[in-house]
């Protein structure tokens, strides 16, 4: 029986290679504090692990906006956790599970306990650093949740500005001993917003890097989103997670 399931695993890999590694990930739900099921998927390192990078999406989003990005990750040593946040939609071709659950009239602020239970539930179940990944207004969820959780070793935010009422990003940036890694579209808002943010960050610790051609948000290391400039923006998140957290 063994035999010939590894015998079908592996024509599905050679038939259909998006397919086998979409039926390879797990599905998993965790409860955040105020009893909102988040839904999220969890995709295997491959090698050698290195930590598990959490995967937070844009506003209208969901976990599927990490479909291409993760596998790049899990074979550069990285455990994924993608996220579907209750302040979410339908981008993608998917469906936000948790915002399908809870109904609208969330917003960005109102993602903060599902942030803060992926980091619990991450914490508890794998071993190794976390690091905490934003795209748009999840990027300055990041530096929110990060400044309150020490298990939290390293932060990349694509695009991060001061999209959310009631705080300041650039206070909670100041709180962070961490290193961080800010990039965005090479839109003049963005630069300067994310500009504002890495100097935020004490000891010298956050690294901006502008392209030369991006999108905005995690988008930026799509090629289906940004065929210009993919590949050079992921060397430089590369170069800052091997820095961060060596092989």
């Amino acid at each position: 029986m063994f035999q010939r399931r590894s015998i079908f695993l592996a024509a599905a890999v050679a038939l259909c290679p998006a397919m086998a590694l979409q039926a390879l990930a797990e599905p998993i739900s965790f409860a955040a504090r105020d009893g909102v099921r988040v839904y999220a998927e969890f995709d295997k390192t491959e090698g050698k692990p290195r930590g598990t990078i959490l995967l937070f999406h844009m506003a209208g989003s969901n976990k599927s906006e990490y479909a291409p990005l993760a596998p790049i990750l899990n074979k550069a040593g990285f455990a994924t956790l993608a996220v579907d946040q209750r302040s979410g939609g339908n981008l993608w071709g998917d469906i936000n599970e948790t915002a399908a659950k809870v109904g609208t009239g969330y917003d960005y602020a109102d993602a903060i306990p599902d942030l803060d239970a992926a980091i619990a539930y991450a914490s508890a179940q794998y071993s190794g650093p976390i690091i905490v990944w934003g795209s748009s207004y999840s990027s300055a969820l990041v530096f929110i949740v990060a400044a309150r959780h020490p298990e939290v070793k390293a932060l990349l935010a694509f695009s991060p500005a001061e999209y959310i009422q009631g705080y300041s990003i650039e206070k909670e940036a100041a709180k962070l001993s961490i290193p961080v890694f800010i990039t965005s579209a090479p839109d003049g808002g963005e630069v300067s917003a994310g500009r504002a943010l890495a100097s935020a960050v004490p000891g010298h610790k956050a690294v901006q890097y502008v392209p030369k051609n991006g999108a905005h948000g995690s988008s930026t290391l799509r090629r289906d989103a940004d065929a210009a400039g993919a590949d050079e923006n992921w060397k430089h998140v590369m170069g800052f997670l091997d820095r961060a957290l060596p092989r």
